[in-house]
Parts: structure tokens; C-alpha cells; sequence
């Protein structure tokens, strides 16, 4: 996706990852106070300022991918505020993929509308659009895996019958552990590589 240099990764994929970790973020916040609850807008977390979002280990992380992954600091929400408690925390925990997947789908189409034989498009602007695609498809199906803390993992509990809170309950104690050695061990990308291909192929279809 990037060239080998470390700078330019730095140049073009810092500022997509922070971009779009913010809008992730703010489309949860913005969501939450759209059902009723203004936590976040309380504290500040509804809005586009990358400074209220960003997380350290998530930069450290940034840092350690070559910027081609991190995470923010998660919007927090207080269910009590919610019209519809379960039917509101799937959509807010899907808002910040969907946000995503919307800035991955823009960028395919400026791409396929730039990228013409007359176009005087520089170049850099296109790997600045081809970047977004890939950044914004892999952390809208990352954030999609149904383990916590992930959006997925909400959106899987408030799918399942109330009856099932418990099994949830207990693999959400195990899950974060899960998803690190996922991590380490480079199997995450073994899992979700494919889907987030497919996808990146398919909005450059269009």
C-alpha cells in the first residue's frame, strides 16, 4: 500500500489513520446523542478535533504498524440515556465502521473519477485516495469482529436473546487477550485480509 520509505508512509498514512479515527469516533458520539445520550458531547468527544480522541498506546501502535494501524480513545456512552437501550447500541456501535466504510467508498469513487487519461491529477493525491480506501476498509472490518471492546462485540450482544448475556458476559473477559494475541501473532490479518480485499476491490469497481 505504501512505498518503502518510512517517511513517506509517515507523510501519507498519519494523517488518513488520524482522520479517520477521528470521524470514527465523532459518528459514535454523534450517534449516542442522536438516542438520547450526551456523555460524550459532554465531554467534549462530539467533535473533529483529533486531539480529543486520540489515545497514546494507539499512536505508539501507529508508530509500531508504520501507520498503517492504531486506535482512538472509545466514545463513552451510558446506556441509562438511551431511548431503546439495545436497538440504540447497535447503532451507535456500527455508526463509526459505517463512517468508515463511507470515507473507503468516497475515496474509491474520487480515484475512478480522477483517474483518466487526461487527468492532471498529481500523484501524490492518489496515494493520498488509495491509502483512505485501505486504511478506512481494514478499521471498519477490524472494529466489525465480534470480540470485545470492538463495535462488533455490541453489536453481536444486542443481536443475540437477552438470555444469552451471561456467555457474553464471559467471553468478554477473555477477549481482549484473544484479540492481542490475534495481534501478535499476525492471525488477525489472516482472518479479516480477505474481506477487506474483496471489499477494497469491490467500491473500485463501482
Amino acid at each position: 500500500m505504501f512505498g518503502e520509505d518510512i517517511i513517506s508512509k509517515a507523510l501519507v498514512g498519519l494523517p488518513v489513520l488520524i482522520f479517520s479515527l477521528t470521524v470514527h469516533e465523532f459518528s459514535h458520539a454523534w450517534s449516542a446523542y442522536r438516542f438520547g445520550d450526551t456523555t460524550a458531547r459532554d465531554l467534549g468527544r462530539m467533535t473533529l478535533n483529533p486531539l480529543a480522541h486520540l489515545d497514546f498506546m494507539g499512536v505508539i501502535v501507529m508508530v509500531a504498524s508504520q501507520f498503517t494501524f492504531g486506535w482512538a480513545k472509545p466514545v463513552p456512552v451510558n446506556p441509562m440515556n438511551l431511548r431503546n437501550p439495545r436497538v440504540a447500541d447497535i447503532w451507535i456501535s456500527a455508526a463509526g465502521p459505517i463512517s468508515n466504510l463511507s470515507i473507503a467508498f468516497l475515496a474509491a469513487m474520487a480515484v475512478r473519477m480522477f483517474n483518466t487519461p487526461a487527468s492532471t491529477v498529481p500523484p501524490l493525491v492518489f496515494l493520498f485516495l488509495d491509502t483512505a480506501v485501505w486504511i478506512n476498509v481494514t478499521l471498519a472490518v477490524f472494529n466489525l469482529i465480534p470480540l470485545f471492546p470492538l463495535d462488533g462485540s455490541h453489536i453481536l450482544r444486542n443481536l443475540l436473546p437477552e438470555s444469552y448475556g451471561g456467555t457474553m458476559d464471559t467471553i468478554d473477559r477473555v477477549a481482549p487477550f484473544l484479540l492481542l494475541m490475534l495481534l501478535i501473532f499476525g492471525v488477525l490479518w489472516i482472518i479479516i485480509g480477505p474481506i477487506v480485499v474483496f471489499i477494497v476491490q469491490l467500491f473500485r469497481g463501482f
